[in-house]
């Protein structure tokens, strides 16, 4: 009777390792299989965020405005004025933007003095291109910080912008490789660029100066 009972017992904790086993087993693939469509998703909803079409391509070459509003389209730009070492401006033009979302009146005082002198003073980093009378203004307005107080020198480099390297953009590969409509592309054997250029016929240039 006690071997029958000890061989009873042994049946009944071997088959309740093996259902235990079993049940782990199932919830951990169950996991991961959870795990993986989460990560799919995550990476569909990324991709798909990533692309514009090109209704909104076509919409950049209306206005400068239009451009540098959409998220995509300043990143293209920027890589453009910045293979042209002119990306000061738009710099300039995104950082003043910031400063106008400034909330606290303590923190005014400090990055206003900051973009100015990145951008405006004398010994500016990056200074970009104000006539005299705009840049006495804006020095000025230094001595009692508001969130206005670069509006004028933020409008006068959207201008230069706008007649200047925003014509040169429409023109150049970092806007005509994303408007041409899908397989218009060159002839492989002719699309590659010189090294001066950093994209090739068949780039993704948004993905790359996101």
């Amino acid at each position: 009777r006690c071997n029958a009972l000890s061989s009873s017992l042994s049946q009944i904790i071997s088959f309740s390792a093996k259902d235990m086993k079993h049940r782990l087993g199932f919830l951990l693939q169950k996991s991961d299989s959870c795990d993986y469509g989460s990560s799919q998703g995550r990476k569909e909803k990324i991709s798909s965020s990533q692309r514009v079409s090109q209704e909104e391509v076509r919409k950049w070459a209306d206005s400068l405005e239009n451009l540098i509003h959409h998220d995509r389209g300043l990143a293209a730009f920027r890589a453009f004025l910045k293979s042209e070492y002119s990306e000061e401006n738009i710099d300039f033009w995104i950082s003043c933007e910031d400063y106008k979302k400034t909330k606290s009146p303590a923190k005014l005082s400090p990055k206003a003095r900051k973009i100015y002198d990145e951008f405006i003073s004398v010994q500016a980093t990056k200074e970009v291109n104000l006539d005299s009378c705009t840049r006495e203004k804006t020095s000025h307005n230094m001595l009692e910080p508001t969130l206005s107080c670069f509006d004028e020198a933020q409008r006068k480099i959207f201008t230069l912008m706008e007649k200047d390297s925003y014509r040169r953009f429409l023109k150049s590969p970092y806007y005509l490789d994303l408007v041409s409509p899908p397989g218009a592309g060159c002839v492989p054997e002719n699309c590659k660029r010189s090294h001066t250029h950093t994209l090739d016929c068949n780039s993704n240039i948004i993905s790359q100066c996101a």
